[in-house]
């Protein structure tokens, strides 16, 4: 079987891990990579011993698929035109900046037959993939997702850049509608919001309250959910998950360990893997561009819950 030919545009922090995991998995190519600043192209493309690709026009002729991983500003410009060359592709999350941008490339995916990913890399996260087999009908997320300061991926806010991850896993989770918004955030190092917590309800009455943060002092990626009869806690960071049921019984009911069976992969190499048995098989992601879409409007509702907060704040000043 041929392998599948990967190009790898943008050559930033992350777009250097694509291509260093790329290029461990069996039945991929590394086509070559491309970033605007020529130094990063070369200096990429002599690390990894893959070629450097000139622009987008030799990227479309030396692949089959591409993993976009520039800014997001440039997502709906790149993702798009690789689109439109009929290539598969995953992009980094956010899909992009607005809605609906991000609408539109869903849509040009869809009318070209190709597959269109989203790097919600967490949901390839082993221990969250454990947590999904061992959970229905969730009543209560927990979410805490701070990091420090790195002065990567500043051209979004720390809600579309940061707290997406887990608006993700749990609409996902969920798997209802969210009906109520209400948040709070602030800018501390940058003009845009750095630390934000949000509260969302959900059809059905499922609550999350997510928390994250990209000024902290230490770096946490937890996630509970408690549902009827079982609580699960999830270390991502550690790739750990713990779970707790209630088993009823005799007299009494009691709470006993559950164990979870979590594989040692990177999420990372999984989220390729994925996107690549996709390009193959034309079949469906795990993260799906509609999901990436989703994903993006809930984070829009959660900005506006917190200008909304802050007017009101700022009005009761006045």
């Amino acid at each position: 079987m041929r392998p599948v030919r990967l190009a790898v545009v943008g050559i930033g922090h992350l777009g250097r891990q694509h291509v260093r995991v790329a290029k461990t998995l069996e039945g991929v190519e590394v086509a070559g990579v491309y970033d605007r600043i020529p130094e990063r192209t070369d200096g990429a493309a002599r690390e990894f011993g893959v070629p450097a690709l000139a622009n987008l026009e030799a990227v479309a002729a030396a692949c089959d698929a591409a993993v976009v991983a520039t800014p997001t500003v440039s997502h709906r410009e790149v993702a798009g035109a690789l689109l439109d060359g009929e290539r598969d592709v995953l992009v980094e999350k956010p899909i992009a900046v607005t809605r609906e941008e991000a609408e539109d490339l869903v849509e040009r995916a869809g009318r070209r037959g190709r597959v269109l990913q989203v790097g919600h890399v967490e949901r390839y996260n082993p221990a969250v993939e454990a947590a999904f087999g061992l959970l229905q009908e969730p009543r209560f997320v927990e979410a805490h997702r701070l990091s420090m300061p790195t002065g990567r991926s500043l051209d979004v806010d720390v809600v579309r850049d940061v707290m997406i991850h887990d608006l993700q896993i749990a609409a996902e989770l969920v798997g209802r509608p969210a009906v109520e918004f209400r948040a709070a955030g602030l800018p501390v190092l940058t003009h845009s919001i750095d630390i934000a917590n949000a509260r969302i309800a959900f059809e059905g009455g499922c609550v999350a309250s997510l928390t994250a943060s990209r000024v902290s002092l230490e770096k946490v990626r937890k996630f509970r959910v408690f549902a009827p009869e079982i609580y699960v806690s999830i270390d991502m960071l550690a790739r750990k998950t713990t779970a707790y049921r209630l088993e009823k019984g005799g007299s009494r009911a009691e709470v006993r360990p559950v164990t979870v069976t979590i594989a040692d992969r990177e999420p990372l190499a999984l989220e390729l893997e994925d996107f690549v048995r996709c390009v193959r098989d034309r079949s469906r992601p795990r993260v799906p561009g509609e999901a990436g879409r989703d994903a993006l409007a809930l984070a829009d509702r959660v900005v506006q819950a917190i200008e909304e907060h802050r007017a009101s704040v700022e009005g009761a000043r006045s």
